[in-house]
C-alpha cells in the first residue's frame, strides 16, 4: 500500500509504504493521528473506490465514505472495518440475531421439533407468525408503576393522584373527587383497601362500592394506560415524560421473556425448548446442539456449531443468544463483529480492526491475536490500531505515529519490528521498557463500603467490602462478574458512575459549550468589537445562513448517495463574513474554534476560560479542538471529559465508579489518567475502577479479583487485598501480574 502526501486531520503530509499480507499494528499516543491514517485514509479511500464500482441504486445502500486528503493512494484492497461502535441494535436485536446463530437454530427447530410447528419463521420473534401476541416479540411489556401513582399522605383535593392531567380542578380529577363515592378530603392512607383498589383499578372493588356510573367508570390506572400507552397517536414530549416516570418494563407474563408464541415455546428438539437454549451460555449451548441428530437439519446443525465455536474462540462463550445487543460493551460488540468474518473464505482483503483487546483480560488476548493471524495467513492484510504490548509483540510490522497529539503529532516516528521498537527513542518505545513495580505502601483506607448479598447475573450471594478513601481495582476475565459487582455497589451505595456513554448526541455541542465558556468567549469578542455577543454564536445571528452554522451541507441526491460537503458559503467556518471580520488578539471566532484545548489555555488570559479548559487538559484531552463536535469523541474520551468535570465539581467525599477508563489510551496517557485518579483520592474520594490494564492495577491500593472463569464459571471472589500479595497466584490475574512485572509482553 503506497501512501503519499497524506494530510487528513493532523497528519503532516505523511509518506508511507505498508507491506501486503502482514499483520501491521499502528501505535501512538491518543490523538497522534493513528485513526486518521488507518480509518480516515486507508479504509475511507478503499471503501470509496469499491462503492464507486456499484450502480447508483446499490451505492445508496452502502456505507458512505469521504475521500481523504492525499496526493496518491495506491495498492489498496477492499476493506472490512471492525470498529468499536456499538452494534446498531434495537429492542429486537440479540446476540443470536446479530450473529445469525438464531437463524440456524430456528431452522433446526422447524425441521426437527415435536410437535411440528411450521417453517422457521414460526420460531422468529421478529415475525408475526412466531412472536408472542402479548409483547409483540419483545419479551417485555410496559406496565404502570402503581406505587408511584398516588401520594397516600394527601387527599384527592390535595392532588393525591400524581399523574399529569389528574390535578384538582381538571376533568379527570372530577371523575373521582366529585362522584360521591370517595372522601375527597381524607388522606388516601385513611381509606380502606377496597376504596383505594376501586380508585386505581375499578372492577369488582368499584362495583362493591356502587361507584356511579359503574358501567362507564374507569380506574385511574385503566384511564392512564388507555390515554398514554394504548394509543396510536403521536406521543408528545409530555406523554413521553409521563411514561418514563410512571411506568416500568417487566417480563411479559405470557411468554416469560421468551418472546415467542405458545406453539414455538412448547415445541422441543431432543427434549429442549428453544427458549431454554436461548438462555444457555454459548459454551453450554454448543454441547447441546452437538447432541442433536437429524439428517434433515444436518447442514443447519453444522453451520450453527461453526458459529458457536467462533464465538467461544473470541472469548464470548459466556454470553447467551438471548442477550440483547444493546447491553453489550464496545469490546464485546467488536468481537461479535469479528465472529461474522471468521468463516469467510475471502482473500486479498484488508481488515481494519480498532483495539481488538478492549475489554479483555490479559489472559484472553492470545486467542484474539491468533484469530487475527489466521485472517492474515489466508492472504489478507490486517491493520490494527492498538496499545497493548502483547499485540505489538506479535506484529509483523509496527508503525508509530507521533510524537505527540494534535498538532504535535501526525508524523511517522517509527517503522519496523517489535524488538526494534523497544529500543527506539519514541513515546511507545520508552513506555515499553519503563520500569514496572508495585508501590511498596498502599494508602490507608478511611473506612469501608460493604456490598451484601450480591446476586446480580452470575454473582453468588457475595458479601464484599470496598475500602473507602483509596483506589480499588475490580479485576477478572471478561464475563467474570466485575460489572455486575460494580452495579451492586452503585445500587447499595450512593455513587457517581463515570462510564463511556456519549457526552452529547448533539452535533452542535463542543468543548466550548460543554465547558460552559461559550458565553464568556462571546462576551470577550463583543466587548473587543463593540457589537452584540449573539453575533458570535453559530446557532444565532452570526451563523452562516447557508448551513445554519454547522459548517457542512447535506446533499440529498435522490437515488444516489447523499453527501455531506463543506459549506461553499462559509467554507466550513460556520460564521458569516461580517462576523469573521471581527477579531480579538488577531483571532476570529472561527480561529478560536480551530484552537486545541492546550493552545487555548496559552492564548487566553481569562482565568474562567483557562480554568475550565485546564480540566480537559488535566485528563489528557489537550489535543481536542474547541470547535470539535462532542458526538465525535470515543467512549474513552467521553469518560475522561466526565472525569475532568468531576475534578472541578467534587467537594464532599464521594464514591466514583469507572468502567475501563484506560480504553483507547497509550501508556503515556494512562500515566496522566492515574495522576487524575490520584487527585480524586487525595481529595478524600473513593475510586473504584473496572480494569484490565496492568499499569493501573499495580497502582491500585486494593484489589478485588473475580472469577475464575466467565459466566457460570465465575461470580466468585478469588482475592481481596493489596496487589503485592497477589502477584504470582495461580489465577489469570495473579499470573498476568507476574508476567507484567517480569517485563514479559509476549
Amino acid at each position: 500500500m503506497v501512501l503519499r502526501d497524506v494530510h487528513v486531520n493532523n497528519l503532516d503530509h505523511v509518506d508511507l509504504d505498508l507491506p501486503h499480507g502482514r499483520l501491521i499494528v499502528v501505535v501512538g499516543v491518543s490523538g497522534s493521528g493513528k485513526s486518521s491514517l488507518v480509518f480516515d485514509t486507508i479504509a475511507a479511500e478503499a471503501g470509496y473506490q469499491l462503492s464507486e464500482t456499484f450502480p447508483p441504486f446499490a451505492r445508496n445502500r452502502l456505507p458512505k465514505w469521504t475521500r481523504p486528503a492525499a496526493g496518491r493512494l495506491d495498492g489498496l484492497t477492499p476493506v472490512i472495518v471492525i470498529d468499536q461502535r456499538r452494534l446498531a441494535g434495537n429492542a429486537r436485536s440479540t446476540v443470536g440475531t446479530i450473529t445469525d446463530a438464531w437463524t440456524h437454530l430456528r431452522l433446526i427447530y422447524s425441521r426437527l421439533s415435536t410437535p411440528y410447528v411450521g417453517e422457521s419463521n414460526y420460531f422468529s420473534f421478529n415475525d408475526p407468525a412466531g412472536m408472542c401476541p402479548r409483547c409483540q416479540g419483545l419479551g417485555e411489556v410496559v406496565a404502570t408503576a402503581v406505587e408511584r401513582v398516588l401520594d397516600l399522605d394527601k387527599s384527592l383535593k390535595e392532588d393525591a393522584i400524581l399523574l399529569p392531567g389528574f390535578g384538582n380542578g381538571g376533568y379527570w380529577h372530577r371523575q373521582y373527587a366529585d362522584i360521591g363515592s370517595f372522601d375527597a378530603d381524607a388522606p388516601l392512607r385513611e381509606w380502606t383497601d377496597t376504596q383505594r383498589e376501586a380508585l386505581l383499578f375499578g372492577g369488582p372493588a368499584a362495583a362493591a362500592l356502587n361507584v356511579p356510573p359503574t358501567k362507564d367508570y374507569e380506574g385511574v390506572i385503566e384511564r392512564f394506560e388507555r390515554i398514554y400507552l394504548h394509543t396510536s397517536d403521536t406521543i408528545s414530549q409530555r406523554k413521553q415524560d409521563a411514561i418514563a416516570k410512571f411506568t416500568r418494563s417487566q417480563t411479559c407474563a405470557e411468554c416469560g421473556g421468551d418472546r415467542l408464541s405458545e406453539a414455538a415455546r412448547t415445541a422441543t428438539v431432543g427434549g429442549h425448548q428453544i427458549g431454554d437454549l436461548a438462555r444457555l451460555e454459548i459454551a453450554e449451548l454448543r454441547e447441546v446442539v452437538a447432541s442433536f441428530d437429524g439428517e434433515r437439519a444436518a447442514p443447519a446443525i453444522a453451520a450453527l456449531l461453526a458459529r458457536l465455536d467462533a464465538m467461544v474462540a473470541v472469548g464470548l462463550g459466556y454470553l447467551s443468544l438471548a442477550r440483547a445487543t444493546t447491553s453489550l460493551s464496545g469490546g464485546e460488540g467488536q468481537r461479535v463483529k469479528l465472529v461474522n468474518h471468521l468463516g469467510s473464505s475471502l482473500v486479498a482483503m484488508t481488515y481494519v480492526v480498532d483495539e481488538p483487546t478492549v475489554g479483555l483480560h490479559p489472559s484472553d488476548v492470545e486467542p484474539i491475536v491468533t484469530i487475527l493471524e489466521r485472517l492474515r495467513d489466508r492472504g489478507n492484510n490486517v491493520l490494527i490500531v492498538e496499545h497493548d504490548p502483547a499485540v505489538m509483540a506479535r506484529a509483523d510490522h509496527i508503525v508509530e505515529i507521533g510524537p505527540g497529539a494534535g498538532a504535535g503529532g501526525g508524523r511517522v516516528v517509527f517503522e519496523g519490528e517489535y524488538a526494534a521498537l523497544r529500543g527506539a527513542d519514541t513515546p511507545t518505545g520508552r513506555a515499553l521498557v519503563a520500569a514496572r513495580s508495585v508501590p511498596a505502601t498502599p494508602r490507608t483506607p478511611t473506612g469501608e463500603l460493604t456490598i451484601t448479598g450480591a446476586s446480580r447475573n452470575n454473582l453468588r450471594e457475595l458479601t464484599v467490602s470496598v475500602p473507602a478513601g483509596v483506589l480499588t481495582a475490580l479485576t477478572g476475565v471478561a464475563g467474570s462478574g466485575k460489572s455486575s459487582l460494580a452495579a451492586e455497589l452503585v445500587a447499595q451505595h450512593d455513587a457517581v458512575v463515570l462510564d463511556q456513554r456519549p457526552v452529547s448526541a448533539n452535533r452542535r455541542s463542543t468543548p466550548i459549550t460543554y465547558a460552559g465558556i461559550a458565553n464568556r468567549i462571546r462576551a470577550i469578542f463583543a466587548a473587543g468589537n463593540d457589537v452584540p455577543a449573539s453575533l458570535f454564536s453559530a446557532n444565532s445571528e452570526g451563523g452562516c445562513p447557508a448551513c445554519r452554522g454547522l459548517g457542512v451541507i447535506y446533499l440529498d441526491l435522490a437515488f444516489m448517495d447523499g453527501q455531506e460537503i463543506e459549506c461553499p458559503t462559509c467554507h466550513g467556518r460556520r460564521f458569516t463574513e461580517e462576523v469573521l471580520g471581527y477579531t480579538v488578539d488577531g483571532l476570529s471566532i472561527a480561529d478560536v474554534n480551530d484552537l486545541t484545548v492546550a493552545d487555548a489555555v496559552e492564548r487566553f488570559a481569562d482565568k474562567t476560560i483557562t480554568g475550565r479548559l485546564e480540566q480537559l487538559s488535566s485528563v489528557g484531552l489537550g489535543y481536542l479542538r474547541l470547535g470539535q463536535s462532542m458526538h465525535t469523541l470515543s467512549g474513552g474520551e467521553a469518560q475522561r471529559v466526565k472525569i475532568g468535570r468531576e475534578l472541578a465539581a467534587a467537594d464532599e467525599p464521594r464514591l466514583y465508579v469507572l468502567d475501563e477508563p484506560t480504553t483507547g489510551l497509550h501508556p503515556n496517557d494512562v500515566e496522566v489518567l492515574l495522576g487524575v485518579l490520584d487527585r480524586l483520592v487525595d481529595q478524600g474520594h473513593t475510586v473504584v475502577v473496572i480494569e484490565h490494564n496492568l499499569d493501573v492495577i499495580v497502582r491500585a491500593d486494593w484489589l478485588i479479583d473475580l472469577g475464575p472463569g466467565a459466566g457460570r464459571h465465575g461470580g466468585r471472589v478469588l482475592y481481596e487485598g493489596p496487589v503485592r500479595q497477589y502477584v504470582g497466584r495461580e489465577t489469570p490475574t495473579g499470573e498476568a501480574l507476574a508476567r507484567y512485572l517480569a517485563g514479559d509482553d509476549a
